[in-house]
């Protein structure tokens, strides 16, 4: 029991644990995408209240890429602190089975 104790306690910044995989994000980084996704919900928000309210299409439409712009922001901080972290960390590790799974990520946010 205290091996796995042990264990834990040296992944505990890692990307993956016993556990499964977390990622280890700074405070300071946290803060600010909490601060971005509650934007991007209140934005949401807007945009439901504009077609409630049977706004003119374009508008709505314009406030609709604006969300999808600040998403793919998320997404950029997102990914390149999983590349500079977890996917670096994975690679020393000998797993390169994580540069599938980043390709994989790549193309899907691609795709939009």
């Amino acid at each position: 029991m205290a091996d796995e104790e042990e264990n834990v306690m040296q992944h505990e910044d890692s990307c993956s644990t016993s556990f499964g995989r977390k990622s280890h994000h700074t405070d300071t980084v946290k803060k600010n995408l909490t601060t971005r996704l509650n934007r991007i919900e209140g934005q949401i928000r807007g945009v439901k209240s504009l077609i409630e309210k049977d706004t003119y299409c374009d508008d709505v439409i314009n406030q609709i890429a604006a969300i999808q712009s600040a998403l793919n922001g998320v997404s950029k901080i997102l990914l390149e602190g999983h590349l500079k972290s977890c996917v670096v960390e994975r690679i020393q590790e000998g797993d390169l089975d994580v540069l599938d799974e980043v390709l994989t990520t790549v193309h899907r946010l691609m795709k939009k």
